[in-house]
């Protein structure tokens, strides 16, 4: 079953995101990822995450509660499709999708690995590794 959101292209996917036209039963696991991807091949890494946080959390206030946006875990999930992208080099998203397959259907334990060995500093300036708890 082909997800709709491939029924638009590329500019209409984002356009839509930016101007909080799409509607969120489109805005699925893979939709996420595609933008994602749409971001990486069109913009640097940096730009791509501050990019897609800006969109996405608009979009989340919105179209949505204003409770489901999380940056950090769209800033690990826009450095984990680079990683893919950059290992695999797809000629475009669906080839990516086809040839990572886990990017669509174990996507929480590559957050969890990518996670796992992220330092992040806490008040005393230690750096400790971060654990994350999916329901």
């Amino acid at each position: 079953m082909t997800e709709k959101h491939l029924l638009l292209t590329d500019h209409e996917l984002v356009s839509n995101i930016k101007n909080c036209e799409l509607s969120p039963v489109l805005f699925t696991h893979e939709a996420h990822l595609r933008l994602a991807y749409i971001h990486l091949t069109n913009y640097d890494k940096a730009t791509a995450i501050e990019s897609l946080c800006s969109q996405l959390a608009q979009f989340d206030r919105q179209c949505g509660s204003g409770t489901k946006f999380d940056k950090k875990l769209t800033e690990i999930s826009v450095e984990i499709v680079d990683e893919f992208i950059k290992k695999n080099k797809p000629k475009d998203f669906r080839s990516l999708i086809c040839s990572c397959p886990v990017l669509k259907h174990d996507f929480k334990s590559l957050v969890r690995q990518k996670m796992q060995v992220l330092p992040i500093k806490i008040r005393s300036k230690k750096s400790v590794k971060r654990s994350v708890q999916f329901s």
